[in-house]
């Protein structure tokens, strides 16, 4: 367990701070608060999740909408069809989008699709499952899949039907767990050989890393993760429409706050959500009353993220976590500890 003692006392002090502020938040913040912190905890997650693929092992992938999708649908068409518990559906649908990201894997690495290619193959199969998810009348088709609540004022976490006090507190341990899942295997020998694959990957298939076997398993492992935040979020939201499930604009959204926060860190992503969620938000707030029938502003959040990502680029290639983990005295060893 040395990555959990190798972390500078002074990021114990701040995230242990952090953490107690978060789990007391629900019971002194109002019911909108409430609902962007579980947008915070829902885009850290899959952000970390995008992470895995991209900045451990060096994988662009767009289309990471799809192995949300599949876990999304999967789990709530077993719970409303079959009355089978979402942690159960969450299993089957992690192994579902763990088999195809396998296969996408397989194809793209065994044909040597790399970068922005083997990107636009992975935006190729979300949107081939879109519109193959409209045609689906078991799951609704293009009219939607809904799910049905009785009663949001009793939690019952078996079946995910409960407050949106039960969900923020899923999300939070949703967006702990995997940052210490994260942890542990950037300290592995699995993350070594994807860092060494991300850097330089001929040199890594000349130390006689099998970059292809390593390669597949980020992906499987992205996919997998990407999965079970789809089933959360289909139990939060109660419905499901392919159009939106599956479009590229959420596997652009699941990237965003990662570049934002810096790509291959490990707080990045948690650093880009808490900065692009809550200041889309208040945005979104804040142009409300300048809304006219000619002037609709609609896409202004996306206007606002696009411009974050712009001067990110521009100013700070290795995103805001990096520098700001500099300012207060984070210094790490090994680059996954930033």
């Amino acid at each position: 367990m040395r990555w959990l003692v190798d972390i500078s006392p002074r990021a114990w002090v701040c995230l242990g701070v952090l953490l107690a502020i978060l789990l007391v938040a629900p019971f002194v913040v109002g019911s909108y608060v409430l609902s962007v912190m579980i947008l915070v905890f829902y885009f850290a997650y899959l952000g970390q999740a995008w992470n895995v693929m991209m900045g451990f092992a060096g994988q662009l992938s767009l289309g990471h909408a799809l192995y949300f999708g599949l876990g999304a649908y999967t789990s709530a068409a077993l719970f409303v069809h079959y009355g089978i518990s979402p942690w159960i559906g969450m299993i089957a649908g992690a192994a579902l989008a763990a088999a195809t990201g396998a296969a996408i894997g397989a194809l793209g690495f065994r044909f040597r699709i790399g970068g922005v290619y083997f990107a636009l193959l992975t935006i190729a199969f979300a949107e081939f499952t879109r519109i193959l998810f409209d045609h689906i009348a078991w799951v609704g088709g293009s009219g939607g899949f809904f799910i049905p609540v009785a009663n949001r004022a009793v939690n019952d976490l078996w079946t995910l039907r409960g407050s949106p006090v039960m969900f923020y507190y899923l999300w939070l341990t949703a967006a702990i767990g995997v940052l210490l899942l994260c942890r542990a295997i950037l300290s592995s020998r699995l993350g070594y050989f994807w860092q060494a694959i991300r850097e330089d990957e001929p040199a890594a298939q000349a130390l006689g890393i099998d970059t292809f076997r390593y390669k597949i398993l980020a992906v499987t492992l992205s996919a997998a993760l990407t999965a079970c935040g789809g089933v959360f979020y289909a139990f939060y939201n109660n419905n499901l429409f392919p159009t939106a499930t599956f479009s590229v604009s959420r596997s652009i959204d699941m990237l965003l706050g990662t570049i934002v926060g810096g790509v291959g860190t490990l707080i990045g992503p948690l650093v880009g959500a808490f900065i692009l969620t809550p200041l889309g938000e208040a945005l979104t707030v804040l142009v409300e009353p300048f809304k006219t029938p000619n002037l609709k502003l609609d896409g202004i959040k996306q206007v606002f993220y696009g411009l974050c990502v712009a001067l990110i680029v521009i100013f700070q290639r290795r995103g805001v976590w990096p520098f700001l983990s500099r300012r207060l005295g984070f210094d790490s060893r090994r680059t996954g500890e930033s």
